[in-house]
Parts: structure tokens; C-alpha cells; sequence
């Protein structure tokens, strides 16, 4: 499609997702008003290919707006996940404006294009949750939700077509150990400002109830490591910086030392740091010294709950990880989800510990909760429609059958309206809901060992 076809007007607001949307990850949205785009996240995913030991990087082809570059207003990013913001260092030459996020997600962003070779796109402009900014025709306000790593906003934006709530990733977390608790006050107000659309996060649609707490983590990982009487590793999502605070916590209840194992889980440790999101924990230790203190006394967490090639856990089922070596009796805690698609890996990894005779507790066998997932449950899906009142609902992030659910979810609950659709479809907000099926061509690129991208032959339109 030419350049010169796809521009909005006037008295239109347009949603376009490039990714995510039919899928879980790789996320990219664009929203388009009166001649201009705004781009929302630009993730990656990986690879399903299990004969390769390094999955490659894949990200959404995003040649529909570099054709349109000239009219994209600015670039935001929700949180500081890899699948939210892990194509940007790669593709931001190709759409060179300014970045918007806030303080953790831009220190993170950072990091990441350093240790990947890709560029820190400039300007890169630190938001505070609660602020606005103006971007081309749209006005874009920050609201703080809770999710599971910290400083992840919706966004409310508006312009002279309407207005609309991009929820991003979120759940319903009211003790969330690292940042405010999740405000529903929030979210009334901009439903009274009323809503032409809201474009909603579908992972744990199809899950009924509530989403578990960090406060409730907390506890039942102080309960699972209170009863344990070897070295105790606790693998997790490096992201995950509540459960970061929360294994500080429990070291210092249990007297362990604390040892941090794997690169990005450092990377993630030292920027909540830098911007004020954590204290450095009395307990924390050089890992170098993890080997020569008592079994009892050493609490590791570590990278590689997906049975990663080279990730710490990996190494330690191994016994080549350089600082540390278990032993029977010792015990790992998998505090995480199995992502579809790892759970050979993730099985393979678990025997391996097994067959040298480490206790294994992950998210299904412990007795009290070690894991909570960052995604809503129904119910919470319920609250949020109630609260913002939206005229349309948008499911994105997800299969087509969490998708389904979420419109289910979303017209049970006042939406009048709920269209589900896929990458390069193009969803009419205001003035009149609609849409129109593969309006643009979508697809993914792939980075080779070279740090190259090309276009997957699969690419579809």
C-alpha cells in the first residue's frame, strides 16, 4: 500500500497493531489521528525453533510505518518488558522520533541497546506516571498500574477525534511490594471522561477470579525457604523487581545471604537502583562468596526458569557455572510461569536436578504460592470494563481464544461494542466503531548470529 494511502483525518481515531494482537508478544500499535501515527511499544519474541541452542530474536516488520515516518508524531513505551520494548534499539533508525517512558523502562532501555549493540534512541524523554505530554494531535497521560515489573503505565490519550484507554500489561494488585498499589479511582475518572475505545491486555482471559498478590508471593516464598535446609535458588523472571524486594525480605527473615546469579537479572538489580525503585539489601552478597559460606546460610536467585541455554539455572543443573555448585538436598524454587512452547526445556532442566537429587518446588506442587502471574483474570477484566465504560472494546495481547474471551468479558459488562481481529487489521475508534481486515502488510524479521535483520520468508500481508 503507498504511502500516501492510510492517512487518517480530521475526525477520525484509528488503531493499527503490527503485533501483538492474535499473538502473546512482540508488541506494536499505532494509533493515528489527523494525518499522524503514534506508536506504542515495539517488543520482540523469539523463536520457536528447538534444534537451534539460541533462539534468535524476532521483531514485527514495521515497514507500513517507516513508509510513514514522516507522520509518526513520537514513540511510547508501557514497561520495560523485552516484548514491549526489545525491538526498539533495533528498529529506531528505521522511524528515528522521540521515545516517551518512564524513569525504570528508560534505564532499562538503555542497558539493553548497549549489551545488544543497538542504539538508545534519542531524544529519549523520562515521564513520571500521573504526568502528561503532548505528542503531534495527541495528548497522552500516564496512569500508573500495577504489573509485574514496576513504573508499567496505561495510557489514556486523547485527541479532537476522541479519547481511549490503552491498558498495556496490567492486573489488579493492591500490595504490589514495589510501587503504588493499583488505583480503580484512576480508572473511573477517565471513564467519566468518556471513552470511545478501550484496547485491552487478554493473557488471563480465559482464567477465572482474581490474580494472585506480591504480598501473598512474598509469604509463601518465606514459608517455602523457612523449610528448606540446603542452598535454596529461586529462579525468576529478571524483570520481575517485586520479587526481587520480596526475596530481600526473605533472606533477611530466614538470616541467608543473598547472592544474584545471571547477567540480566544484575542488569535489572542495578537500574531499580538507579532510579530509586529499590534499596541495596544488607543481606545482598558478591557471588563469588556464595561457594564458601554454610548450605543453610545461601539464598540464590537466579535467571533461566525457561530452561535457557547459558542461563544461570542451566549452568547449576550443569555443574559449570563457575561460583557455585548444588548438591542433593539442596533445592530449587521455580517462582515463574512456563511460557508456551518451554516446557521440554523446562522439564529436561527439572530431571537434570532430580537425577542429583535437588528438591524441586515450582508454581503447581508448592503449598503455598511462589509465583503470581502479571496478567488480569477474568474478574479483574470485569472491574476494569465496569470502571472505564468504554462505547468499544479491543482485546489485544493474546491468541484468538483469549481475544474471544475478553469481548465476552468486555459486552457482559457495559461495553456496547467488542471487535477481535489480528495484526494489519485496522480498527475505527470514533467516529463510528468498525473495522477493516488486513489493511496492512505485517510480518517479522529475524536477527542473525551477525546482528542482522531479514525478513522471515513466512511474512505475511
Amino acid at each position: 500500500m503507498p504511502a500516501s494511502a492510510m492517512i487518517p483525518g480530521a475526525r477520525d481515531l484509528w488503531f493499527l497493531p503490527l503485533g501483538g494482537c492474535g499473538e502473546i508478544g512482540m508488541n506494536l500499535n499505532l494509533y493515528g489521528h489527523d494525518g499522524a501515527w503514534l506508536m506504542v511499544d515495539c517488543g520482540i519474541t523469539f523463536e520457536r525453533d528447538s534444534t537451534r541452542i539460541r533462539p534468535r530474536v524476532q521483531t514485527p516488520d514495521p515497514q507500513f510505518i517507516v513508509e510513514r515516518k514522516d507522520a509518526l508524531a513520537g514513540i511510547v513505551l508501557t514497561h520495560a518488558h523485552e516484548d514491549h520494548i526489545g525491538a526498539l534499539p533495533l528498529l529506531w533508525e528505521r522511524f528515528p522520533v522521540p521515545v516517551y517512558t518512564t524513569p525504570f523502562t528508560a534505564e532499562v532501555l538503555r542497558r539493553k541497546a548497549a549489551g545488544r549493540g543497538g542504539k538508545v534512541p534519542s531524544p529519549l524523554i523520562e515521564c513520571l506516571p500521573g504526568e502528561e505530554q503532548t505528542i503531534g494531535p495527541f495528548d497522552v497521560r500516564w496512569l500508573p498500574i500495577t504489573h509485574s515489573t514496576p513504573d508499567t503505565c496505561a495510557l489514556h490519550i486523547r485527541c479532537a477525534a476522541g479519547s481511549l484507554l490503552h491498558t498495556a500489561d496490567w492486573k489488579i494488585d493492591r500490595a504490589p511490594q514495589v510501587g503504588p498499589a493499583f488505583s480503580s479511582e484512576l480508572f473511573s475518572a477517565a471513564g467519566e471522561s468518556t471513552l470511545d475505545a478501550v484496547i485491552c491486555d487478554s493473557t488471563n482471559a480465559v482464567v477465572p477470579g482474581h490474580s494472585v498478590s506480591e504480598s501473598v508471593v512474598r509469604d509463601g516464598l518465606l514459608k517455602a525457604v523457612t523449610g528448606c535446609e540446603g542452598r535454596v535458588v529461586v529462579a525468576c523472571f529478571a524483570s520481575n523487581i517485586a520479587r526481587l524486594h520480596s526475596l530481600f525480605y526473605v533472606a533477611e527473615k530466614t538470616q541467608r545471604y543473598l547472592g544474584l546469579l545471571g547477567r540480566s537479572l544484575q542488569t535489572m538489580h542495578s537500574a531499580a537502583l538507579s532510579v530509586g525503585l529499590l534499596n541495596r539489601s544488607k543481606r545482598l552478597i558478591e557471588t563469588g562468596h556464595l561457594g564458601y559460606l554454610p548450605k543453610d546460610e545461601v539464598l540464590i536467585v537466579a535467571t533461566g526458569s525457561q530452561g535457557e541455554h547459558g542461563a544461570a539455572l542451566q549452568r547449576l543443573a550443569a555443574g559449570s557455572h563457575p561460583q557455585l555448585e548444588l548438591e542433593a538436598g539442596d533445592t530449587v524454587i521455580l517462582s515463574s510461569r512456563i511460557i508456551p512452547g518451554n516446557e521440554e526445556s523446562v522439564e529436561r532442566l527439572l530431571q537434570r536436578f532430580r537425577s542429583q537429587g535437588v528438591n524441586i518446588i515450582d508454581a503447581d506442587s508448592a503449598v503455598e504460592p511462589v509465583h503470581a502471574s502479571g496478567h488480569p483474570c477474568a474478574e479483574e477484566l470485569a472491574s476494569m470494563y465496569q470502571w472505564s465504560r468504554p462505547r468499544l472494546a479491543v482485546p489485544v495481547h493474546g491468541e484468538q481464544r483469549h481475544m474471544q474471551a475478553n469481548a465476552k468479558i468486555a459486552r457482559a459488562n457495559g461495553a456496547a461494542m467488542a471487535l477481535t481481529g489480528s495484526n494489519g487489521d485496522l480498527f475505527y475508534l470514533a467516529p463510528e466503531p468498525g473495522m477493516r481486515r488486513k489493511v496492512a502488510a505485517v510480518g517479522r524479521l529475524e536477527q542473525d548470529e551477525e546482528g542482522r535483520l531479514s525478513a522471515l520468508s513466512n511474512s505475511s500481508s
